[in-house]
């Protein structure tokens, strides 16, 4: 990645734009200085997170030409693998006219859904300490090439990707939200060194058409991708144990999105159709399954006044030719509910998200106020609430917490 990010700043430095005049340089310095801390409310009250983080941004730019540099310093006591310096995004990048051309490690998101994955599937996420980040901070770049062009009421975007990144996730038990199978009684044991082969033949690729018009925005797109969250295929060892084994496998999304505001509401939908998606398998020592699944959501955000903002979303799977042979449900479903209130002239923000698995009866509730002591300075105090006796929430159920967090931005 070091040897990448320099081919990208040196041919930048070659380009003509910045042979002209060493003045002409635009240099930006930003970034942001935070800790957080968390305790488990339940027995035996251990923390659950403490980290402190120093985060620098660096866009440099001459003309049409420019590169953006983020690192990460951190300091992680309970998850000590993650301590250590970090780069986050390295790319370069041209604009000129209608195009913008970036090449490097990048976070791409596309759709409209709200925290929900339907076609945002590009940029993997980072579960070390689950959803207990910020929903950006979750989001781990991607190496790759995105060209877009843009109109007025229309943009077209390519994307490749050489090399494909998945889920980060934690197995080591010292770490409270490492992965586990809950009503599992057996021994067991995770592998999840069973991913792709880093090459040209299993790159990414794909696109993106988006219309901008006056009461409506949608677009439509496609991507050649692989299931970045593994599917687990259970096996016997020679001892007998369980060994479950992150499994990737490609598969093909079509997708849509559409963003129409209707007065004080704003009405969200989103569709993708996964060809050949991995399932869970249901027997031990089977191959994971692959179906086609079609995913569709639909969000409305309320704005009444006053600083209100009411959002609710619901997004539904449903699995096409669904045997014995998938673990799991034809059709599931997740919702979320977000509502947050500013007070005192927008210095106190009120705010609770919660994610409701509607299939299993689950809930993961993130309650927080954040207080400006000043622009640089901000205040968080939050309580984060899990219940779930099934489902992707079982693992976590005794990890609800209450977290402080100050952040300084420069």
């Amino acid at each position: 990645m070091k040897r990448f990010l320099s081919i990208i700043i040196f041919g930048l430095t070659l380009h003509p734009a910045f042979a002209q005049d060493e003045d002409a340089f635009d240099v930006r310095v930003k970034g942001f200085v935070d800790t957080y801390q968390a305790v488990q409310t339940d027995k035996p009250n251990k923390w659950m997170s403490s980290r402190t983080r120093a985060r620098g941004e660096v866009t440099i730019e001459k003309g049409n030409v420019g590169a953006f540099v983020s690192a990460n310093a951190i300091y992680n006591s309970i998850v000590k693998e993650k301590s250590g310096f970090s780069l986050r995004e390295a790319y370069g990048y041209f604009s000129l006219g209608n195009w913008d051309i970036r090449a490097g490690r990048q976070i791409i998101t596309w759709g409209v859904a709200d925290a929900m994955r339907l076609t945002d599937i590009i940029s993997p996420m980072d579960f070390t300490e689950y959803l207990a980040q910020d929903y950006d901070d979750i989001r781990v770049p991607v190496t790759g090439f995105r060209v877009k062009y843009v109109k007025p009421y229309w943009a077209a975007e390519v994307i490749a990707i050489p090399v494909t990144s998945f889920f980060e996730l934690p197995t080591n038990p010292s770490n409270p939200w490492a992965i586990s199978f809950p009503g599992v009684d057996e021994p067991y044991s995770i592998n999840l060194d069973n991913t792709p082969s880093k090459n040209l033949k299993n790159s990414e690729y794909g696109g993106k058409f988006s219309v901008f018009l006056p009461g409506v925005d949608f677009s439509v797109s496609a991507l050649h991708t692989w299931n970045k969250m593994p599917v687990f295929a259970a096996s016997l060892t020679e001892n007998g144990d369980l060994l479950f084994t992150g499994e990737h496998r490609r598969m093909t999304m079509l997708g849509a999105d559409a963003s129409v505001p209707v007065g004080k509401l704003v009405i969200r939908g989103e569709f993708a159709e996964y060809l050949d998606e991995a399932q869970t398998p249901s027997a031990i020592g089977a191959i994971p399954p692959r179906k086609n699944t079609t995913n569709a959501l639909l969000g409305v955000d309320w704005y009444p006044g006053n600083d209100w903002t009411f959002a609710v979303q619901y997004s539904h799977k449903y699995i096409s030719g669904f045997s014995s042979e998938v673990s799991g449900f034809r059709n599931s479903g997740m919702a979320t509910v977000r509502v947050a209130k500013d007070l005192l002239r927008n210095t106190l923000n009120l705010s609770t998200f919660a994610y409701i698995d509607v299939t299993n009866g689950g809930i993961y509730n993130r309650l927080y106020a954040e207080y400006a002591v000043t622009d640089q300075i901000h205040a968080f105090l939050g309580y984060d609430f899990f219940h779930a006796d099934a489902g992707m929430f079982a693992m976590y159920s005794k990890n609800s917490e209450i977290w402080l967090k100050l952040k300084y931005s420069f």
